[in-house]
């Protein structure tokens, strides 16, 4: 299951779809909000904002190019390094005198033309003040081509691959006027690259104009304020950069003496900060110099609309909308402190590596533990995944995806949850199947909430054996039609297993007419003994009311009966027990010698006409179960002899004379023990009347014996 989901996970990885794409950026949104980028107010950046009290002041947008003209006059004349335009001069200004002469009814322009004179054109003299002054202008590249070419002002030198087909290309250019473009020192696009969500994440510093690479609005007025002309950029296998052969896109941009690392596409992450509108100017007060002059010195002052109405607003991670500008601003400043995100070609690699030992930890750690820790292990290793990608990007600026790792692990707990809830689900049927006929129904219900606590492999633990069978069934079987042994045999075994099943015992195997069951597994039965001999009694009593309905249903049937005997024996000791048997066939048995003593006890009981017999074990092992010593037997393929122990029904305590007789009879006092014995047979309950048979026959038989050739010791191999 672990390769399984290890190679559904790196084709997902591989194929990476866009959704993943998208939740990582959300991840990244999370990095910026929990850190974003500190305050730079020493940054040599300003913005003059044409915002709604401008628009108040001079009047609606677009102003003539006379004051824009003026404006950059103020800007230049105050020590501006560049001035930078966030905004498109693409037609000539309405409000210039040509072309208000031009618009002027034909019976009033000769009027008109002497009124304005040699008037100088608004855009003559704003490309004046453009020319006047390191100033750089906007162009906007889109996808519908028009024959117009970007007005590049700088050069570019290539170091490595060419870096041409990693950009991104937009065939169409709008640009400023010729002539305003042709005074300005650069020119730079403004485009934005949002993801699908409209969220600005990335800039680009490069684009591609057909064959031309064309340079940013922000990348130009910072060569422009260097006093730059050319643009180093740095590709895969440049020099200090090796690809080793692979062709992997941009490193670098190289402007002035800064070098700007870049992805593959030469864009550039943005670490935000939250927009403060106090921290621009509004032109307004830089036309009425009302600022103070010494702020734009030696500054790049970037000049763009920050009025809603003029439509130049932008999400970012941390604002819902800010003016265009300002996203120009942030970058520039992130250029100049060198304060970049990093998110380095191998940063998916890692990704991979981490959501794989993510998988293998989790593989690890199912089989191992119950739901709840495994569940702990699942949070705390997506918690330190997340904390991981928190840390690398507050002390790194390292932009690591924790989306991708913690899907891994998700998916992968939650299909490792599913495979052992059906394994479990399983196994509580395959334990449900196994034991539903065997044991009590409270048994199966903690062995299905608990499975760990049954050991199916087999293993050694002292167990309290019960072995029933039918005295003379082969004469009893000799009555019936094979129907009527089937019924009694059924109405038989029945209630004794409900017996077995009642008092906690696990029903072994059915032998035709026997029983073989235990206790003490599969659960584990501190008073395993106590419960055997409690269901040994309760079985004897229920024979009584059996052989009352079989006696009705021979007479019914106009068959002779006979009273059904039985004999019981009961052990205890270790075995081994388990699933037993071949690997197409097995069952949860138990075998070792004390369930061979077991059932010699029950074969015993018909040498002493009782119908129970149970070892000094179990007698050890319930010890309030009234039994009475019945004698010490020498069992097959054992030296030492075994201690045993009978009750009938209707037995209160001990005879004081039974106990006299055992000491005397063991002892060799043959005489004390045969007049004890006389008294026995005469006083005691019928239900002794075989075993006191037994003591007679074999005192009989020792005759004059001497004690010191006397052992008591009774053994049914020497008759």
């Amino acid at each position: 299951m672990v390769l399984i989901f290890a190679v559904i996970a790196a084709g997902v990885f591989y194929l990476r779809p866009p959704i993943l794409s998208s939740l990582r950026n959300l991840a990244f949104d999370a990095y910026q909000r929990i850190a974003p980028a500190p305050a730079l107010p020493d940054a040599p950046i300003r913005v003059v904002h044409i915002d709604e009290s401008s628009l108040v002041r001079l009047g609606q947008w677009p102003w003539s190019r006379a004051t824009i003209a003026e404006l950059t006059q103020r800007l230049g004349d105050a020590g501006a390094a560049a001035i930078a335009f966030d905004v498109l001069f693409a037609e000539p200004d309405r409000t210039s005198p040509e072309q208000l002469l031009a618009a002027a009814p034909a019976a009033r322009r000769a009027a008109l033309a002497r009124a304005l004179g040699d008037a100088e054109s608004h855009d003559a003299r704003f490309a004046a003040s453009l020319d006047q002054f390191p100033t750089v202008l906007a162009a906007s590249l889109h996808d519908q081509a028009n024959g117009v070419l970007f007005p590049l002002r700088a050069g570019f030198a290539v170091a490595g691959d060419d870096p041409s087909p990693y950009l991104r290309n937009l065939p169409g250019v709008a640009t400023s006027l010729p002539a305003l473009s042709d005074a300005a020192d650069g020119v730079g696009f403004i485009n934005w690259l949002p993801d699908g969500d409209q969220v600005v994440r990335r800039v680009p510093l490069l684009l591609r104009h057909n064959d031309e690479i064309a340079p940013s609005l922000a990348l130009e007025a910072l060569r422009v304020a260097f006093g730059a002309s050319t643009y180093v950029v740095r590709s895969a296998n440049a020099s200090g950069t090796s690809a080793f052969g692979a062709h992997t896109g941009i490193n670098a941009i190289k402007v002035g003496p800064l070098t700007i690392p870049t992805d593959a596409e030469g864009q550039v992450w943005l670490r935000f900060r939250a927009y403060d509108e106090r921290e621009a100017v509004p032109a307004w007060q830089v036309l009425d110099s009302s600022f103070e002059p010494g702020q734009f010195e030696g500054a790049i002052v970037l000049v763009g609309a920050s009025a809603p109405g003029l439509m130049d607003l932008r999400a970012t991670p941390l604002d819902a909308s800010i003016p265009g500008v300002q996203l120009h601003r942030q970058l520039l400043e992130q250029i100049l402190a060198g304060n970049f995100l990093q998110r380095p070609d191998f940063a998916p690699g890692i990704e991979l590596l981490i959501a794989m030992l993510a998988i293998v930890v989790l593989a690890i750690a199912a089989p191992r533990f119950g739901p709840s820790i495994n569940a702990a292990i699942g949070f705390a290793l997506v918690a330190a995944i997340w904390l991981l990608g928190i840390v690398l990007f507050v002390q790194s600026n390292y932009l690591f995806d924790p989306i991708f790792p913690t899907l891994a692990a998700l998916v992968f707990a939650a299909g490792a949850t599913t495979y052992f809830y059906q394994r479990t689900e399983h196994q509580r049927a395959d334990i449900r199947r196994a034991f539903g006929q065997y044991v009590a129904p409270s048994v199966i219900r903690q062995l299905t909430a608990h499975p760990e606590r049954l050991k199916l492999g087999g293993e050694v633990r002292e167990l309290s054996i019960l072995v029933c069978d039918i005295r003379g069934f082969s004469k009893i079987a000799e009555r019936m039609s094979a129907e009527q042994l089937t019924a009694f045999i059924n109405s038989f075994l029945t209630p004794l297993s409900d017996i077995v099943i009642e008092n906690g015992g696990t029903i072994d195997k059915y032998m035709g007419d026997a029983i073989l069951a235990f206790w003490n597994a599969p659960l584990d039965q501190a008073d395993h003994a106590a419960r055997a001999c409690r269901a040994a009694m309760q079985i004897m009593s229920r024979l009584e009311g059996l052989n009352t309905v079989w006696q009705s249903e021979a007479e019914a049937a106009g068959r002779p009966f006979e009273q059904v005997r039985i004999g019981i024996g009961v052990n205890t000791g270790e075995c081994c027990v388990g699933n037993l048997g071949s690997e197409r066939r097995f069952d949860y048995s138990a075998i070792g010698d004390n369930v061979n003593i077991a059932s010699r006890l029950e074969s015993l009981t018909k040498a002493y006409g009782l119908t129970l017999l149970i070892s000094e074990q179990t007698r050890n092992g319930a010890a309030n179960a009234g039994l009475i010593e019945a004698d010490l037997v020498r069992l097959h393929g054992r030296e030492g002899a075994t201690r045993v122990y009978t009750a009938t029904l209707e037995q209160g305590a001990a005879d004081p004379a039974h106990t006299a007789f055992l000491d005397a009879f063991r002892q060799g006092r043959f005489d004390e023990a045969r007049a004890l014995l006389t008294q026995l047979q005469t006083t005691s309950h019928a239900g002794f009347a075989g075993l006191y048979a037994n003591y007679k026959h074999r005192l009989e038989r020792a005759g004059d014996m001497a004690p010191s050739d006397w052992a008591g010791v009774y053994d049914p191999e020497r008759k």
